[in-house]
This record gives structure tokens, sequence and C-alpha cells, in this order.
């Protein structure tokens, strides 16, 4: 590259530079109050939105703060001219645009800030994995700095899709205590009309190297998995479910979450979302009245009825954390998910593999809280942005035109019967629906774990309901080396994978999706169990246990197991208890106590460390959100506790 061929010859327009112009016609409308009693930036800010073209005699309307996570760059026709790295936040703009239009179409004045999200699916297997969940807690940062660096905003629209944009969102908003908030999301892709999920299409690698799939079928699976350019993906993970939780918390509107991206409907709920955040600052419902105790409950207990991405046990504390609720712990989520039944059959759970456009047609989470709402398990006077409460919410839906209509939908257009995709109660146990997560503890989880019970392959539970897995350890270091080995096929039959340095300290606490994903889709996977302090894509299924603490890189006993230890599992899908040991080897079998006291003497696996890649701005997250709970807590950053900390290691290094 020469400069001549960067700097190429112009003609004379390039060259016809102007150095001043009239400026907008008009006169912005103050008075003497204004001039004698409003701060410099409030009178300043009317200058340049009369400079960005906004009418002058229009600048004493509402000011709405649109948020939104879009990505890419759109022509008008809607081919990219730039890609964006989703299809989540590929679309959503068109969301923003119709709620900035509702608010001018009714006098208020909209403005748009912008902090796009990454992908996990891209970024599954990469470095890049190493700032997903890091990334959550800074954006929500940044939003909230947006959020307040625009003092005049009356109320503030949030517009996401995916993993950790919308849980993003979602903690900005739950921040904004004394300001009316709502959250629009951003719904759904298609499937196509033939080939595979969003989910099952990222094990293409894997099954090829197993010989379960031939080149050309991979890839043309590879390249209609995304049937249409926009919306999260069509199983219900960590996007999706975070689209339910936001509407069971009342701060999205009803009947809003996992609508078809791109669509009419989904258009129409960004208009009513900017309709109904002005009617809450008409009647001065803020966030607080609407993000409490009850409306956290509510939101676990549709986690749980849905059968939710287990990324929610960091994502909800957060949210609880950011508006000043009662942040929930083990006891807590164990409660609610045993008394909670699961009455939504989708991608990934089943046990019909519904996508989520189904689930939405049947009547999303406003006809399964029907169901909850006569089983007792809601707060049905929480407050909504409807202005309304839970309850009469509820009464209104049931009626409605809009659940007749879509539910209509569902049997025409795909001949399925809504009662199939939403069960009620008595038809989803007799379908052997089973509750959502467990928390095993043992000697290799002193702390804890998490499994999807749920999403447990059935044909290996017993029929008590009680799935048991004995066998060797195979242990990695990294997910690299494990993925590597089933791609090679050394992994057999019967073994339990245990891939360790995976947690906040070695990764920044990753996904691990190839591996689950895999061990769903090769023949033999759902044999192998795996076991590890790294987290999992909402779309993971199978016998995996993630969020082991301590992690192994904190001293964990996870960090001491080596190849060919035995390990014994057992997790009750029925109670939601169970138990993961290591209970010595072969030749030298060991009670659980005597395996803890075995572990307890072990040196930590001597390959064990952070990754080599690992970001110093993750390790910088690592720490605070270690000295703030960790994953418990949902990995929030808690300014109180951060602070306490810094100042006594001052004082203890004499700073």
């Amino acid at each position: 590259m020469t400069i001549e061929k960067i700097f190429t010859p112009q003609d004379d327009a390039f060259y016809a530079v102007i150095t001043h112009a009239a400026g907008p016609q008009g006169a912005l409308p103050l008075t003497p109050q204004m001039l004698m009693e409003s701060p410099s930036g409030n009178l300043f800010g009317m200058t340049q939105n009369a400079g960005m073209g906004w009418d002058a005699n229009r600048l004493t309307g509402k000011e709405v703060l649109i948020i939104g996570t879009q990505g890419g760059i759109r022509a008008g026709d809607g081919r990219p001219v730039a890609l964006g790295y989703h299809t989540g936040h590929w679309e959503i703009g068109m969301q923003m645009q119709a709620a900035a239009k509702e608010i001018a179409r009714n006098g208020g004045i909209p403005f748009a800030a912008f902090v796009s999200d990454p992908c996990d699916g891209r970024s599954q297997g990469t470095h890049g994995m190493f700032d997903s969940l890091p990334y959550r807690n800074d954006a929500a940062i940044v939003f909230r700095r947006l959020i307040r660096s625009l003092p005049t905003r009356r109320a503030v629209i949030g517009v996401a899709t995916c993993d950790k944009g919308l849980p993003a969102t979602m903690i900005a908003l739950a921040s904004m205590h004394d300001l009316p908030t709502i959250l629009v999301p951003g719904g759904a892709t298609l499937p196509p009309t033939v080939g595979e999920d969003a989910g099952k299409v990222q094990t293409i690698g894997a099954r090829f190297a197993n010989h379960e799939l031939s080149l050309q079928e991979a890839a043309e699976l590879g390249c209609r998995a995304c049937a249409s350019p926009g919306g999260g993906c069509q199983f219900l993970g960590t996007a999706g479910t975070s689209q339910v939780v936001a509407e069971a918390l009342g701060l999205a509107l009803p009947h809003s979450a996992l609508a078809p991206s791109g669509q009419a409907v989904w258009l129409e709920i960004a208009r009513q979302s900017a309709r109904a955040v002005s009617e809450l600052d008409n009647r001065g419902i803020t966030t607080r009245d609407i993000l409490t105790d009850k409306a956290i409950e509510n939101a676990m207990v549709i986690h749980a009825a849905f059968g939710g991405s287990t990324n929610l046990l960091l994502h909800i504390p957060a949210i609880a954390h950011a508006a000043g609720c009662t942040i929930p712990d083990v006891e807590h989520w164990t409660r609610v998910n045993r008394r909670v039944p699961r009455l939504v059959s989708v991608l990934p759970n089943g046990p019909d593999y519904h996508p989520t456009v189904r689930a939405f047609l049947a009547g999303g989470v406003p006809e399964v809280m029907l169901h909850l709402r006569d089983l007792g398990l809601l707060h049905l006077d929480a407050m909504t942005v409807t202005g309304q409460t839970v309850g009469e919410n509820l009464d209104w839906w049931q009626a409605s035109e809009r659940r007749a209509r879509f539910r209509q939908c569902l049997r025409e257009q795909d001949g399925v019967d809504p009662d199939d995709v939403i069960l009620p109660p008595e038809k989803a146990k007799a379908k052997g629906l089973t509750s959502t997560v467990c928390f095993p503890t043992g000697n290799i989880a002193p702390e804890g774990s998490v499994i999807k019970a749920t999403a447990i392959d059935p044909s290996v539970v017993g029929e008590d309901g009680v799935y048991r897995h004995t066998g060797r350890a195979r242990v990695f270091v990294s997910e690299a080396q494990a993925i590597k080995a089933i791609k090679q096929e050394e992994i057999k039959q019967g073994d339990i994978m245990v891939v360790i340095g995976g947690g906040p300290s070695g990764t920044g606490m990753e996904e691990t999706y190839q591996l689950t994903s895999a061990l769903k889709h090769i023949s033999w996977g759902k044999t192998v169990s795996l076991i590890t302090d790294a987290r999992f894509s909402g779309v993971s299924t199978g016998a995996c246990f993630g969020h082991v603490s301590p992690e192994a890189l904190a001293g964990g006993p996870i960090g001491k197991l080596r190849d060919n230890d035995i390990i014994e599992i057992a997790v009750d899908r029925l109670t939601l208890t169970g138990s993961v040991n290591f209970i010595g080897k072969v030749d030298n079998p060991l009670t659980p106590e005597e395996g803890a006291r075995e572990l307890a003497m072990r040196q930590t696996h001597p390959d064990l460390h952070a990754h080599d890649f690992l970001p110093d701005d993750t390790r910088l997250w690592a720490a605070l959100q270690s000295v703030s709970g960790g994953t418990w807590k949902g990995c929030i950053y808690d300014t109180d506790k951060i602070i306490e900390v810094i100042n006594a290691g001052k004082k203890a290094l004499g700073i």
C-alpha cells in the first residue's frame, strides 16, 4: 500500500468546503424563568436538539430515552452494510424507531443511545468467551452512565434481546429506582422450514468428527439455521429465558417475550411500550414500584415453570441487587423449584422440541401465569408496567382477542395444539415434565453446583426418577483440551468429564456449550457426565454440573481431581436433591467422607492455571465480583464491600 493509493485524486466538489451556515430557523421556546433557574446544560441541550434538526417549536415535550443493543449497519432495504455480531441485535433498531415515532407522535422528544452486545454462540470455544459474562456488568455501567448523562429524561425504554445485552439492560433499568422504565424484548428468530435450530447446528463440527454428519450436510444445515435475520435463537436459552423473566418481573408488557422478530406484532410491542412508559410517568409509577421482592419471586416462579437457562441464576440476583431487593439464595431457588411444576415443552428441554415462536403463539408468559394463578403460586398484587397488577393483567389476558387469535394461529399455521406447548399442570405431570434446577453438593462441590435436572435425558434416569452415574474421571484443564478429546474419539461411554480452571478466575467463567452440545447430539453422549467450575449456555442439556464451587483456582476440591479417579453422581429429579463425590480409585474405594479427606491432602492439579490469554479487564472483574459474593450472589459489584476490602488492604499494606 502506498500513500497514493490511499489519497486518490478528487474532483472539484471535494475541495468545495464552506466555513459557515445559517443554522436552524426559529427560536428556542425559552422563558425568563428557564433562563434564570435552569442549569446551563439544560439550555445548551435545547441548542443541541435544534442543531440536530428537531423542530424548535417542539422542544418542550417530554423527553424519553431509548437505550438499545443494536449492532451492525443495515441499509434501508434491510441488507447488511456492516454485519452485527448476531441476529439478536440486527433488527432491534426497527423497534427503537417504532417506539421513537410513537413518542414523537404524542408530543414527546425521543433520544436514543446504544451499547451493542457480543454473541455467546459466536464466541464459543474462543478467547472471546473470556469477555462474555464480564461484559454484562460493564454494559450495565455504561447504560447507567448514559441514562444519568441525559438529566432531562423523564422515562427510559430499554430494547434488547440476547444473552448478556438483555440482562445488562435489565440491571441498568432496575437501578433507576425513581424513573419510570420499561423493557422491550427483541424477540426470536424463526426456525428453518427444513433444517436444524441454532443450538443443534453448533454441533456440526463434533458430529462431523464422529462420522455422524457429512461435509455437505454440515454446510447446508449451517447455512439455513437462522431462518430470519433478526431475533434471539429459537430455543429457550439464556436469551429467550431473559425475555421471559423481563415479562415475569413486570418490567415488560404482557405477551411481549419471544415475539417473532421483524413482524407486525413485534413492532407494535415497541409502540405499546412507548405509550405505557409515558402513562407510568403521568401516574408517577417508577421502577421502585414494580421491581419488588414479590416481582423477583414471580420471576423465579416463571423461570421454573418454563424450565429456563441456569444463567438466570446469575442474572436474577444481579437484577435484585440493582433494584435494592432481597437477593435470592440457593435455598430460595430450591424452595421455588420444588413447588413449581414445569409447564412449557420447547427446545432444548422437550419432551417435544417446539421452537420459542410456538410458545409465543400458545400464549407465552401470561398463559403460563394463568395456570400458576390457579395453583396459587404467583404474587398477583405485584405492580407491572401496564400500571396494573399481575392479577389484573391476567384477567384481561384470559378474555382477550389477542389470546384467542394467536392460539388459533398456532393451530392453523403449524397444526399444533397450544396446550401441547404450554401444558396444563395435570397434562404436564402425565407427560413427565419435571422441575428445573437442582443444586448438588458433595466433596467435589462443598459450596454447591448447578444442574438443569429437567434436561437430563430420560433414558438414563431410573424409574424412581434418580439419575445415577459412577465412572472414571477424565480431567482437562481447558475446554479446548476437552473438545479435542471428544473430536478425537478419546472419550468413552460412561466417562465423567471434568473441566477445571473454567471459573471466574480462570476464564471469566466461560460457557462450555461446545462440550454440552456435542454430548447431546453425539449418539453415545448421553452416557457421559460433565463436571466443571465454568458455566453452561442456556441451550445446554444433559448430565452437566456447572458453577462448581469453590472454583479450582480458589483451591476448590475440583482442582485436585486426576484422571481415573472414580466419581459417584446422584440426582433426584423429583425431590431436586443431588450429590457429586470423589470415591477413590478402582483398587482403593473410599466413602465420600474418606474421599473428602483424601482431596484435602492432595496438591492442586499441576497443570491448572488461569488461561494465558485472560484479559486484564476480566481479571479485574473476577476480583471485584469475588469480594462481592461471587457467583452465588450473581457476580455483582457490591460497591460498599469492594471499598471496605480495598481500605482494609491499604491499611494492611501501609498505603
